[in-house]
């Protein structure tokens, strides 16, 4: 119900004019990436299916796009751009978890599918119960790599009481690190039951953001600058991302 009149926009703590507002909802290009490490297996795959066809069937808006990303030990692509959601259903039927944990590497892969999305808006949403055991990336150049796209990143960290004797217990503060400077959050969950609840949380915020746009006052200097946006009101808090990468023009 806010307007643009009710936001403040700041780059580098320099106040910006409002130059895009989108009050409704528009469509997403959204990216989902699933661990299917060995500690997947058994009913933390069957849980991970289920949320999955509930999330893209029922939750998603089928103006959005999604693809589908798995990983262990290297990502693979399951379904890349499909127009309708819901067409994911099933796509995980005959995935076998095995293998080590490679979160870094997943998520930067999924980076490049964006270059070829159908929507402004973006995100992507991580599912994982396991610390980082396997991938080329760290978690530094990861995020250098995330500072340059725009899309917000969401995970779900599936943290259960028994940790299974082959995974390491997943890395909250990572995740956090990840999906903070995006706009996104870390959610932690402690089953596998729980995660169409999470997933549905998420849904109900890609339904309900504004979109709100600047002319960035450094175009081309390749530095990272700040963003900050606010209400003229008490008792909202905004979740943004924080900042972007100013490319430098190639031409």
């Amino acid at each position: 119900g806010l307007t643009k009149d009710d936001f403040l926009v700041y780059d580098d703590s320099v106040e910006q004019p409002i130059t895009q507002f989108v009050g409704e909802r528009v469509p997403v290009s959204l990216g989902i990436v699933l661990d299917v490490s060995d500690s997947m297996s058994g009913k933390r795959m069957d849980d991970a299916r289920g949320a999955l066809d509930q999330f893209v069937g029922e939750q998603l808006s089928q103006d959005d796009e999604a693809f589908l990303m798995v990983f262990n030990h290297k990502p693979r692509m399951v379904s890349s751009w499909t127009s309708v959601p819901s067409k994911l259903r099933n796509a995980l039927d005959g995935v076998i978890p095995m293998g080590g944990t490679a979160v870094y590497d997943a998520i930067g892969e999924s980076l490049d599918k964006f270059r070829t999305r159908r929507h402004q808006r973006a995100a992507i949403v991580l599912i994982s119960d396991g610390a980082d055991t396997a991938s080329d990336r760290d978690l530094r150049t990861l995020r250098s790599s995330l500072r340059r796209t725009d899309a917000f990143v969401y995970a779900v960290a599936i943290d259960p009481p028994d940790v299974k004797r082959i995974n390491i217990k997943v890395d909250v503060a990572a995740l956090n690190a990840i999906t903070t400077d995006s706009g996104g959050y870390t959610e932690v969950v402690h089953d596998t039951a729980e995660l169409p609840g999470a997933t549905k949380r998420i849904a109900e915020e890609l339904n309900q953001q504004y979109l709100i746009g600047y002319l960035a006052p450094h175009s081309t200097d390749g530095d990272y600058h700040s963003i900050r946006v606010k209400t003229k009101h008490d008792g909202y808090r905004v979740r943004s991302r924080r900042g972007y990468v100013a490319e430098r023009d190639r031409r």
